[in-house]
């Protein structure tokens, strides 16, 4: 069975029912989705997922604490990140939660396309489904342009242990990708961890922990794989990422030069951001409207009705600017 996965809690309660509608604007309730829960905060998000019949909120609690004793083992291992996490909030473990997306490789699904919830679902995904046919891994991002939020490029080690082909073509985002169930089963894990204690943890970048720990797996143990970013013709590819500017609307679909999107990714935008502007605070970031369009989907009267100036995200052409010269997501 082939399903769409997220991760999430009630922090971004509005970012997930806006990609739930996303995704049943594209496939009605024919896609089965299952949410991950971050944490045990969830009391929102499980009351909307209960009004929809092909969602549900993951509850096998035996392969959630064998993830997060996994990533926390993981952690264990490496020299410095416990110290460094320590210091900026006096926790051990930064982000545990994020892992929870691992579960996936137990259940419920064959096969899955895994989506952040701050992401939209634009177009089906039968061409990523169709790639695990051939691959185990799949994924439609431009972060191998960028590997400093993957690795810890300080590391000799990095050089080491992947070849320089392997970083500038591998290398991949933690919010989109696809991938099969049982690609990471408890006999990997341990080879991960046995690698890691001998000494390979330091190569791993303790802000992104996921995403880190994700690329390192995936390219440690040689799983095929598969970018739509580096293997499509240039003038089939498109963007993905909210940092670029040029995308046009039709019927509420984004498009790059006439290509239609798979996703938007809503990357460097906050969780309080979008919690604010449902609540009626005009603030105005890329494609506000489209986000506002799935979040009200099944109700329109809701949505906020902004009378006065737009507030402008005062650091976020930076940010932007940024994220779109590291990932070049400008096609």
């Amino acid at each position: 069975m082939d399903g769409i996965c997220t991760l999430a809690n009630d922090r971004v309660y509005d970012q997930l029912i806006a990609l739930l509608n996303s995704i049943e604007a594209i496939y009605g309730e024919k896609m089965p989705v299952c949410v991950y829960p971050y944490d045990d905060n969830t009391t929102q998000i499980a009351a909307e997922i209960a009004r929809r019949p092909q969602v549900q909120l993951y509850d096998n609690q035996e392969s959630i604490k064998q993830w997060d004793e996994f990533v926390c083992s993981v952690w264990d291992t490496h020299p410095t990140a416990q110290a460094h996490w320590q210091k900026i909030s006096q926790e051990k473990y930064h982000r545990v939660g994020t892992h929870r997306r691992y579960c996936a490789f137990d259940a419920p699904f064959d096969r899955f396309v895994y989506m952040d919830a701050d992401t939209l679902l634009m177009s089906p995904l039968d061409a990523i489904f169709n790639q695990l046919n051939h691959y185990d891994w799949v994924v439609y991002d431009f972060q191998y342009k960028d590997l400093s939020h993957v690795y810890d490029l300080k590391s000799a080690k990095l050089t080491e242990l992947f070849t320089k082909e392997q970083l500038q073509t591998q290398v991949f985002c933690s919010g989109f990708y696809a991938s099969k169930k049982g690609v990471f089963n408890t006999q990997n894990q341990e080879i991960i961890l046995d690698k890691l204690r001998q000494g390979e943890a330091e190569i791993l970048y303790d802000m992104a922990p996921d995403q880190t720990v994700l690329n390192y797996m995936v390219m440690r143990l040689g799983i095929s794989n598969y970018n739509f970013a580096l293997s499509l013709p240039s003038n089939e590819k498109t963007g993905c990422c909210v940092t670029s500017p040029h995308f046009a609307v039709k019927d509420n679909i984004l498009y790059d030069k006439g290509k239609q999107l798979t996703y938007i990714h809503y990357i460097g935008l906050s969780s309080a951001l979008f919690r604010k502007v449902c609540g009626g605070e005009n603030i105005d970031f890329p494609y506000r409207d489209i986000f506002l369009y799935y979040r009200y989907l099944h109700e329109p009267d809701k949505r906020p009705q902004f009378t006065t100036k737009p507030k402008v995200i005062k650091h976020y052409p930076s940010l932007g600017k940024r994220i779109l010269k590291k990932l070049g997501l400008t096609v």
